[in-house]
């Protein structure tokens, strides 16, 4: 393995990233020449694919150890986390792609030949990798494990992928826009239709949906929060090299690529941790909210875990001498809160939301940030939107309704609940709270737009929801109760 900060050293006749091959073994060497060795970005990525698939593994986890595994730093770990991180993404649309280009169904397909075919057709179709390179590399990836017979296999359907590039090959497969325009849009960006369908009816504006389904199916940039209280957004900014956010005062913009976050200085000494804008904004949003009648200084975030926005929530209760109790399920969960919220004046309790042993009509803000499908985080997920089925939706229903029923017995006459979902779809939003609100005449709705000063097009309110390509968030939906007696 290279030493840290270094590139791997590579034989001679191995691909470098973009493809191209080193000089030979000298002459006069006597013997056949050796075969190249796989390039060890894609096989790094390669490996990703496998992790998931075998494991079940989340990439975002899996992958830091791959690119330790195999000495990766700078260009290569991020050519290894382009490509692994794209070819999830993109899973569906290229397997549609592949099954029109094979003699046999993909699930007749050995799993890892399948994998080094998604890697190599997103290459040929979602990169500026050469077509030469992007076939070739694949091929010796699949050579070195599965032999030559196998990499004949996917060398011929790769160059039949080849052929068309990615907007042809839409044409060829998804269903007329005119006739299907969800069905249509929903494979040209890479997502379920169920999906698409569950964010065309959260848009409610048919024009909008290859808007948003284009900004969820991109690269996102990394958004970090600086603590409050540790650290200014301007001065996160000056020593990451990123952009202080345009709407939250605690956030900064990183460019996608930026390198490995954990390396970070400010990341590494607590003043700053990854967290979506839009996460940022919600929990803003709550502590922003008008109460009325006596302010008790306590404050609750009933679904902690991992425990980002019980730090945002727990540094501004710092700076305003606010007391914040945090509830987790997941001990594991609860111990990564515990560490998000070291040194706030936070204390995590281990329990069930809906039955967590804390007072009743205690708490001025209460935060239900709910365990949801994750369909808003899509695309810092890469590999969720194939996991998720539609059948999930309604467990998770019921779960949400029980929290923020919860909720709304903790919170004091005249304080504020903030119902959060990471989810546009409309049953675990708006059906959640039409649901609950039914039954809870004590309780009225704030208009959560005015806590949110200088976010753009958020609707017709009283609620929010933030999408990727209107304001550069996740997905966030955001509800603001007021009980009143």
């Amino acid at each position: 393995m290279s030493a840290p900060g270094r590139r791997p050293r590579r034989r001679a006749g191995a691909p470098s990233p973009g493809g191209h091959r080193t000089a030979g073994p000298p002459r006069g060497r006597s013997g056949p020449p050796r075969p190249p060795e796989p390039d060890p970005a894609r096989q790094a990525a390669l490996d990703l694919l496998t992790s998931v698939r075998v494991r079940d593994a989340y990439a975002n986890l899996a992958l830091p150890s791959i690119l330790r595994r195999h000495g990766l730093h700078d260009r290569e770990a991020a050519l290894a986390t382009e490509l692994g991180y794209g070819t999830l993404r993109a899973k569906g649309l290229l397997d549609a792609i592949l099954e029109a280009c094979t003699d046999r169904p993909l699930i007749r397909v050995e799993p890892p030949l399948l994998d080094a075919l998604r890697l190599g057709a997103y290459q040929l179709l979602r990169t500026r990798i050469p077509p030469h390179a992007a076939v070739d590399t694949t091929v010796e990836l699949v050579r070195g494990d599965a032999g030559t017979r196998a990499a004949g296999f996917v060398n011929a359907i790769l160059r039949r992928v080849g052929e068309h590039d990615e907007q042809a090959w839409v044409e060829r497969l998804a269903p007329p826009a005119a006739e299907d325009p969800v069905g249509h849009a929903a494979m040209a960006h890479a997502h379920p239709r169920w999906i698409a369908q569950a964010f065309a009816d959260a848009l409610g504006a048919p024009e909008e949906l290859d808007a948003a389904l284009a900004a969820d199916d991109a690269r996102p940039a990394v958004h970090l929060l600086a603590r409050p209280g540790e650290i200014t957004a301007a001065e996160l900014a000056l020593v990451t090299g990123g952009e202080e956010a345009p709407y939250s005062p605690y956030g900064v913009h990183l460019e996608p690529g930026s390198g490995a976050i954990g390396e970070l200085d400010a990341v590494n000494e607590g003043l700053a941790v990854v967290q979506d804008e839009g996460s940022q904004l919600v929990a803003l949003a709550l502590s922003r909210a008008g109460l009325t009648g006596t302010d008790t200084g306590r404050w609750l975030d009933l679904c902690a875990g991992p425990g980002g926005k019980a730090a945002l929530l727990g540094g501004l209760a710092g700076l305003d001498g606010v007391e914040v109790d945090a509830v987790e399920v997941s001990t594991h969960r609860a111990d990564l809160v515990r560490r998000a919220v070291d040194g706030l004046p936070v204390t995590v309790h281990v329990a069930d939301g809906r039955e967590a042993p804390l007072p009743d009509g205690a708490y001025d803000r209460v935060l239900v940030d709910a365990p949801c499908t994750g369909l808003g985080a899509l695309r810092r997920r890469p590999e969720a939107r194939w996991r998720r089925r539609p059948e999930d939706v309604s467990g998770l229903t019921k779960l949400q309704r029980e929290l923020l029923t919860a909720a709304l017995r903790h919170v004091r006459p005249g304080g504020v609940v903030a119902y959060v979902t990471c989810s546009p779809h409309l049953a675990e939003t708006v059906g959640v709270l039409t649901g609950v609100l039914r039954k809870h005449p004590d309780v009225e709705r704030l208009d959560a737009r005015e806590y949110l000063p200088g976010v753009p097009d958020l609707g017709d309110g009283p609620t929010v929801q933030l999408w990727p390509h209107r304001q550069g968030t996740d997905a966030m939906f955001l509800a603001l109760l007021r009980r009143v007696a």
